[in-house]
């Protein structure tokens, strides 16, 4: 059975309600393909590989595995743990996955970093990532790396639903309804399950495209 290994930050972890990753929603659309997601909160493509999070990804993957890589959200972060340059270091970290799934005989696929939910009323969606999916695009063409580009996808589907209707894919609860969040949360970067759900069935949809599942 092919094994769909997953790393990436908070938009693509598992996750616990009511936030949500796309990276623990794949599963749901392919219910013959095995999935490791092993994607964590807060990290960036130095951090996790810092960390030693990749281990038991590269130990795990065999030939004929996807490798899903999707960094950016806090490689733009300023401290020193995290924060990679988009031009030399972001791209080095990300051809250390590359080379490992290459080795393992899998295929590696980047992924880039899903839209934020800064939508304008006249439907402009604003860009937040600098130029991290761009250097992610390069590489891909580069290296001849699949290349699911969810920055774009996702900024589409944002203008399509506009303002009002895009909060509907991220975690949003009133004032004084949830007691666990007494104040309310309006969170223009995380998913609740509908929007996890939402960009995970974009992912699969383009793995079968690329003809990537087996």
């Amino acid at each position: 059975m092919q094994t769909i290994y997953v790393i990436g930050d908070s938009t693509v972890e598992n996750g616990n309600d009511p936030y949500y990753g796309w990276g623990g929603q794949i599963a749901g659309f392919l219910p013959d393909v095995r999935v490791d997601n092993h994607a964590f909160s807060g990290r960036s493509s130095k951090s996790f590989w810092d960390e030693g999070r990749f281990v038991p990804v590269a130990e795990g993957m065999r030939q004929g595995d996807l490798l899903l890589i999707s960094f950016g959200h806090n490689d733009e972060k300023d401290d020193v743990e995290r924060h990679t340059d988009p031009e030399t270091t972001f791209p080095e970290f990300l051809m250390r996955y590359i080379a490992a799934a290459r080795a393992a005989g899998a295929t590696p696929v980047l992924c880039t970093s899903v839209s934020r939910n800064f939508v304008a009323e006249n439907g402009f969606v604003m860009y937040t990532h600098g130029d991290y999916p761009h250097a992610m695009r390069v590489l891909a063409r580069q290296e001849n790396i699949p290349l699911i580009d969810l920055e774009m996808l996702t900024r589409e589907l944002l203008k399509e639903l506009g303002a009002q209707k895009a909060c509907e894919l991220f975690v949003n609860i009133p004032p004084h309804t949830d007691e666990r969040f007494p104040d309310g949360v309006a969170d223009k970067t995380h998913f609740n399950i509908h929007g996890a759900k939402t960009v995970a069935e974009m992912v699969v949809n383009a793995l079968k495209e690329k003809q990537l599942l087996t």
